[in-house]
């Protein structure tokens, strides 16, 4: 196992149950890999530094997860085709 952060956008207008709901499953695919999401920050809505198809503010999420390497591929699949994320980055945290 190893802990990695998370970033992501999640368009600006979606709902709050259905931010909610993005939230959930992108945990839910963290923890179905047998991994475990330490903290979740929500930034809030926030303005992009360019305009991504035709949003120009979006969500933003952190979360601090531990989970195996070789699911990161499925989290990053899964999450390039969820509709209302716009993008993401997934990176390895450092050890310390």
């Amino acid at each position: 196992m190893r802990n990695y952060e998370l970033t992501y956008i999640v368009a600006s207008d979606v709902d709050e149950t259905e931010f909610g709901n993005i939230l959930n499953q992108v945990t839910g695919w963290v923890e179905d890999g047998s991994g475990k999401v330490a903290k979740v920050d929500q930034w809030g809505r926030r303005r992009l530094a360019y305009p991504i198809s035709e949003y120009t503010e979006g969500y933003y999420v952190t979360l601090v997860l531990e989970m195996n390497p070789a699911r990161a591929a499925e989290l990053e699949r899964n999450l390039r085709l969820a509709e209302k994320v716009l993008r993401h980055l997934l990176i390895r945290a450092d050890e310390k």
